[in-house]
């Protein structure tokens, strides 16, 4: 093997989603020597379609499918691109509610982590990000999910995205990381390297060590060594906690992996819902949280295809049907999950288990969406579980199942969170109330792995608020 490429730096971010980019920025703005690498590509946010298949085999690891296995079963999608998760993701945001910082606070033992105290860090974050509601009308398909939950007083609310809207409401520009943050980043001398991942790192005489591979663009891997006062993890919750334990570095790392676990069904309406250049659809039900709450997914005809694809005669149904058809989804907060790494592979095994009430919340929260559809006049329901029959109704949503078996695959998630977890309480955290990692110098957290509990709702607001939080601590202290 060829020797390595030895660089230096003052301060290394490994990672650049949300919590990554966040963290970078802020350390480039205030005049630190800051190198940021990312495993992935450097693409721009229109390099490829949204939700094209291209886009999963470039942008995603593992082409957009990466599997929790164990009794049930629980598959996941990861970005793995300069921007992470939020390049791929629909930019869905939402303020971390009261409730769940408290429990932070009172369980984990986190400092100054209220509402009050977060405040500041959410609107920086809103105002860089480009957090907008939509200035006109949403669309059909995500009207009718808020026109069922008002039929049943059920209460129901609108997300804004990370998304630059026309005034007109009828259109604009998704907006992510690459577009916002690392933008910043690079104008305040951040420097960026893509295609870069890092194995290992090791502490030598007061200094990081971390040691991996970048490629070129030919794709020909080189090894590479970087030596760094401090370090920023930010691999994603799965990643970071896979480093960490390659590097020895063991204590509530890996042990509590959370996702927001999800069912969806596909709605079919007596009338067009789904028309090309609608935009995403924006609204959320409420009403069950934190046991579980309800949204609508985008709708093209491929998806709407695989999420049909155990029902006989799917493709044609779609081809015939898709412009009155709709996906929608339940998500919850159960299950729980472990990241061990295995001797001759590069991503290690994640292990996930289910109680019988977390599948009974599952169970109660699809017959509540297939209630809720059928409230907003959906002609019938299919949910997209294997032996399920559709629910055309109110009988029909009374004879499903009370409780789902994960066992088949059904069960998605899109947010994962909680595998090394913030606080004072070293019991079960792995940093301290500000993500520097327990008994390890100048050794820091930055990303979804953080948060302590499921967020119940979308995570990105809450990774982008913690990191902002975080690392103005660790500026002002001066990493002390």
């Amino acid at each position: 093997m060829s020797r390595p490429d030895v660089m230096t730096t003052s301060i290394l971010v490994i990672g650049s989603g949300p919590g990554g980019c966040v963290s970078g920025t802020l350390l480039a703005e205030a005049g630190h020597d800051v190198l940021m690498v990312e495993e992935g590509e450097h693409l721009s946010l229109d390099a490829a379609p949204h939700f094209s298949r291209e886009e999963m085999l470039r942008k995603y690891r593992n082409g957009g499918v990466s599997v929790a296995l164990g009794r049930h079963k629980l598959a996941w999608v990861e970005g793995r691109c300069v921007g992470g998760g939020s390049e791929v993701n629909r930019g869905l945001y939402r303020r971390t509610p009261d409730y769940v910082l408290e429990s932070w606070r009172k369980d984990f033992g986190v400092d100054n982590i209220g509402t009050h105290s977060m405040k500041a860090h959410f609107t920086a974050c809103e105002e860089i990000a480009r957090v907008e509601y939509v200035p006109g009308t949403p669309s059909e398909m995500s009207q009718r999910l808020q026109r069922g939950a008002q039929a049943l007083g059920w209460q129901s609310t609108e997300a804004p995205r990370l998304f630059s809207y026309d005034p007109d409401g009828n259109g604009g520009r998704r907006q992510s990381m690459s577009e916002t943050f690392v933008r910043r980043f690079l104008q305040h001398g951040g420097r960026l390297h893509a295609r870069t991942r890092i194995d290992r790192l090791r502490r030598v005489s007061g200094a990081w060590i971390a040691t991996g591979t970048t490629k070129d663009a030919a794709g020909r891997s080189q090894p590479i060594e970087i030596r760094s006062e401090r370090v920023f993890v930010a691999c994603g919750a799965v990643q970071t906690p896979a480093l960490l334990r390659r590097s020895g570095i063991t204590h509530n790392v890996g042990n509590s992996l959370r996702f927001h676990p999800m069912v969806k069904v596909v709605a079919e309406f007596d009338r067009d819902v789904n028309a090309a250049g609608d935009l995403d659809p924006v609204h959320q039900i409420k009403e069950f949280e934190p046991s579980f709450g309800m949204g609508c997914s985008i709708s093209k005809r491929p998806m709407l295809g695989v999420a049909l694809s155990d029902r006989h005669g799917a493709w044609d149904l779609v081809q015939e049907r898709s412009r009155r058809m709709g996906i929608y989804y339940v998500q919850t907060t159960g299950g729980s999950a472990t990241v061990r790494n295995l001797p001759g592979f590069s991503d290690p095994l994640v292990r996930i288990g289910f109680t019988a009430d977390d599948l009974h919340v599952l169970g109660t929260g699809l017959r509540k969406l297939c209630e809720g559809l059928r409230a907003a006049d959906a002609v019938r329901v299919i949910p997209c579980v294997a032996g399920y029959a559709d629910v055309a109704s109110k009988r029909g949503v009374e004879f499903m199942p009370s409780s789902l078996d994960s066992s088949d695959g059904s069960v998605t998630s899109v947010h994962v969170f909680s595998s090394c977890p913030m606080g004072e309480n070293e019991r079960r955290t792995a940093t301290n109330s500000f993500g520097k990692v327990h008994g390890a110098d100048g050794l820091y957290i930055a990303d979804a792995s953080l948060l302590c509990t499921p967020t119940v709702v979308n995570p990105q607001g809450t990774v982008m608020g913690v990191a902002h939080r975080n690392v103005l601590d660790a500026i002002e202290r001066r990493f002390g």
